[in-house]
């Protein structure tokens, strides 16, 4: 593999990592909330937790792509958890703002047809 081919597969984990915790309405993707939806704490808990699993994977990646690991400071973490956070606005964007907008207008389609 590539180190270019291996960034483009990274970005695309990291993404779509970033966004699944504000989509999905299963609890760690497998299970159904006893109320029906997840709460902000256990949705903040899969985004935390979904951010360890992609940085193994960039570990893999370097491994695999450059033969080694570099060390990194706290601030290198500090600044991929930050690239995270940016990388999830898409999905909780979606979760808290646009999908009560769409739901509405949907019900509001009914009402009219």
């Amino acid at each position: 593999m590539s180190l270019d081919s291996a960034a483009l597969l990274l970005i695309i984990a990291v993404f779509l990592a970033a966004n699944l915790p504000w989509i999905s309405n299963r609890f760690l993707f497998v299970f159904k909330p006893r109320s029906g939806e997840k709460t902000a704490w256990q949705r903040l808990f899969e985004w935390l937790l979904l951010y360890f699993l992609v940085g193994g994977l960039a570990f893999g990646l370097e491994h695999k792509a450059m033969g080694q690991l570099h060390a990194q400071g706290w601030e290198f973490y500090a600044v991929t958890l930050c690239l995270f956070l940016v990388f999830a606005l898409p999905g909780f964007l979606y979760r808290y703002d646009l999908k009560a907008h769409l739901d509405k207008a949907r019900r509001r389609r009914q009402i009219h047809q």
